[in-house]
């Protein structure tokens, strides 16, 4: 006989899936606001370390800013392409088994006997879960917790590029619009002021510790500039 456990009652509800799945959304663009901040703040940073003009400086910059949201459009097209067939081969696979669910009224019995649940009233808990319609409802919970959110890849593609070009205007913006004698402290200021509201807007999404999870990304984006900064510096100082 197969070993089951106790089955635990589905809770899964349209709500919980579609809260969920937005929630996951605003993360995703979090992220890719994040990561647009980043990256281009560090390829404008380090630029500028290499004693380049506002020009090339610019460049560089529009540059980071297109690639990377092409990048991030492309990873997450793929990423979510591959996670949705593994979801629909899964869901097949929960389809197929609601044939063979019947036969396992005897083992849910057993399971319930193994815990101390009287013989009787363990065979009428299997009989009961085994209701067509109890059954139904019980798969169609479990069909809406693996959903989880299948998404579009060509949705989760352009909210990626969107974001990161949303994010990824700042440190440009940044560089463009101040003067030169103030351009890398404004730019580090406000990509740090940035990193600090996703990383905090990010933990209360997660429930997470707000200071910490926050200090984690300012800290991270700080290291980033500094070691393209450096980087840049370096390359400047023996190649340009």
């Amino acid at each position: 006989m197969a070993t089951i456990s106790v089955p635990a009652l589905p809770t899964a509800t349209p709500d919980d899936s579609t809260n969920a799945a937005r929630l996951n959304w605003l993360r995703a663009g979090l992220l890719g606001a994040n990561d647009g901040i980043v990256s281009v703040a560090a390829v404008v940073v380090g630029v500028a370390g290499a004693g380049a003009s506002i020009g090339p400086v610019l460049a560089a910059g529009g540059a980071a800013l297109v690639g990377g949201a092409v990048s991030m459009a492309l990873g997450e097209y793929v990423s979510v392409s591959g996670a949705r067939d593994a979801q629909r081969t899964g869901q097949a696979a929960l389809a197929a088994r609601r044939a063979t669910d019947a036969a396992e009224t005897d083992d849910i019995a057993e399971a319930y006997r193994a815990i101390g649940v009287t013989p009787d009233v363990a065979r009428t808990i299997a009989d009961e879960l085994g209701r067509p319609e109890v059954r139904e409802r019980w798969v169609a919970a479990e069909e809406l917790a693996a959903q989880d959110e299948v998404v579009s890849p060509w949705r989760a593609a352009w909210v990626s590029a969107a974001t990161f070009t949303v994010g990824g205007l700042l440190p440009f913006l940044a560089t463009l619009l101040v003067p030169a004698s103030v351009r890398i402290a404004v730019l580090v200021v406000a990509v740090l002021l940035a990193l600090a509201a996703t990383g905090t807007t990010g933990a209360v999404l997660g429930g997470a510790p707000r200071g910490r999870a926050t200090l984690r990304v300012v800290l991270g984006g700080a290291a980033a500039l500094v070691a393209t900064w450096l980087a840049g510096t370096l390359l400047g100082a023996h190649a340009l």
